[in-house]
């Protein structure tokens, strides 16, 4: 009888050794300890609510120890696409500034010379001021297409001076009274301007059409096929009726059959207009100095001393350019890295009031779940007791405990 016991024993003892045998004992432990947590957890004691709330205490704030880089990685990105976008249109803004000081300079020295150049020929010296007026009367008709403004003698207007609408023209003066004048828009039948089309170079008149729009007429044959739209149109000075170089509009070509015709869209909006400016030009004459009283020697010496003094005030002129951009570049230098230094402190104290905020709110919230867990939890928890309960973690459960353990209330 003891002998048989013994080899009973032997023999479960060797099945337990088998591997196979050895995974299926692993498979029944772990499943007898699951039963039993459960089971355990569906009990209501103090030790097994302390742990449970120390193991969520622990994975929650793992899960913001662990999302605390991704959110400081995700708020870097988002500052430094701000900052480069700022700083790109900041850098086009600065480079349109010095192009248009560049052209400013250029523009001056330019007529610096041209006056120059004028009293070395004996010529005379044109200055132009700008008069505002105001349109008082509008004739608008198919045929007629002229303005009457509150500018005439009294205020130097004079037939032919020319009428813009800010930098654009709109037309030139045709009858003048004492207090009045009556000015043909460029877009009258009558109407014919001498222009420029750019950038081919190509010169042309621009006539009216009765419309807001002029037409290109009398250009030379085979020349309109090199013209394109969006050409700008300005004035060429042809005839000394208009000023040169007043833009007009851009080109626009119109398709009629197999031709193309070409047809020029004013920048300006005739039948918006409400004040206009007139340009009255005052001629300077030279005074002449009779040829016997001075030398060809003199003339000489006076042309040599003219050159070198429009050379100096050239050279001045880039000298102090030259200054004024090197004093600005390391002003902007130096308000960038303020600007930069700002940014980073703005950075970090918004990062650390965050950080405070999220804190408090996390703190807060999860002190409220725990205490409410501790006096609800086994109401809430789904248990064999409890089948309308929820399983812990969820947020059925988290619901149900902030609820007071009220399910579905």
């Amino acid at each position: 009888m003891a002998s048989s016991r013994d080899d009973f024993i032997i023999a479960i003892r060797s099945a337990f050794l088998k591997k196979s045998t050895q995974q299926k004992f692993s498979l029944l432990t772990l499943v007898f300890i699951s039963i039993f947590i459960i089971v355990l957890s569906s009990l209501d004691f103090k030790a097994v609510r302390y742990l449970k709330a120390g193991l969520s205490e622990v994975v929650y704030r793992s899960s913001f120890i662990v999302s605390v880089p991704e959110n400081f990685i995700k708020n870097s990105t988002i500052n430094i696409i701000e900052y480069t976008t700022f700083f790109n249109k900041y850098q086009k803004n600065k480079d349109e500034l010095d192009n248009l000081k560049s052209d400013f300079v250029s523009n001056e020295i330019i007529q610096y010379e041209n006056q120059e150049l004028k009293v070395l020929i004996d010529d005379y010296i044109s200055s132009s001021n700008k008069i505002l007026a105001k349109i008082i009367v509008d004739h608008d008709s198919p045929f007629l297409k002229s303005i009457i403004i509150n500018k005439g003698s009294k205020d130097d207007i004079k037939i032919g001076t020319n009428i813009y609408d800010q930098s654009y023209l709109v037309g030139r003066v045709i009858e003048v009274n004492y207090k009045t004048s009556r000015v043909l828009l460029l877009s009258d039948l009558n109407s014919n301007v001498p222009v420029t089309i750019a950038p081919q170079n190509i010169q042309a008149i621009v006539t009216g059409s009765g419309e807001n729009y002029g037409q290109i007429k009398y250009i030379k044959a085979g020349l309109s096929e090199e013209l394109v739209d969006e050409s700008i149109v300005y004035t060429s000075g042809t005839g000394a009726i208009f000023k040169s170089g007043v833009p007009i509009g851009k080109l626009r070509s119109d398709k009629i059959g197999s031709s193309n015709r070409y047809n020029v869209e004013f920048y300006s909006d005739f039948t918006q207009l409400k004040y206009v400016f007139a340009e009255t030009i005052t001629q300077i004459e030279i005074p002449q100095v009779e040829p016997d009283k001075v030398t060809i020697e003199n003339k000489s010496e006076e042309l040599e001393e003219t050159k070198l003094k429009i050379l100096e005030d050239e050279l001045k002129i880039i000298e102090e350019t030259n200054l004024k951009f090197i004093e600005e570049n390391e002003n902007l230098i130096s308000e960038i890295n303020d600007l930069n230094n700002q940014i980073s402190v703005l950075n970090n104290e918004i990062f650390l009031q965050k950080q405070k905020i999220n804190q408090f709110n996390i703190d807060t919230q999860e002190l409220e779940f725990l205490k409410l867990n501790l006096d609800h939890g086994h109401k809430c928890r789904k248990s064999f007791l409890n089948t309308g309960g929820f399983n812990v973690g969820t947020e059925e459960y988290r619901k149900c405990v902030l609820n007071g353990g009220r399910i579905g209330g």
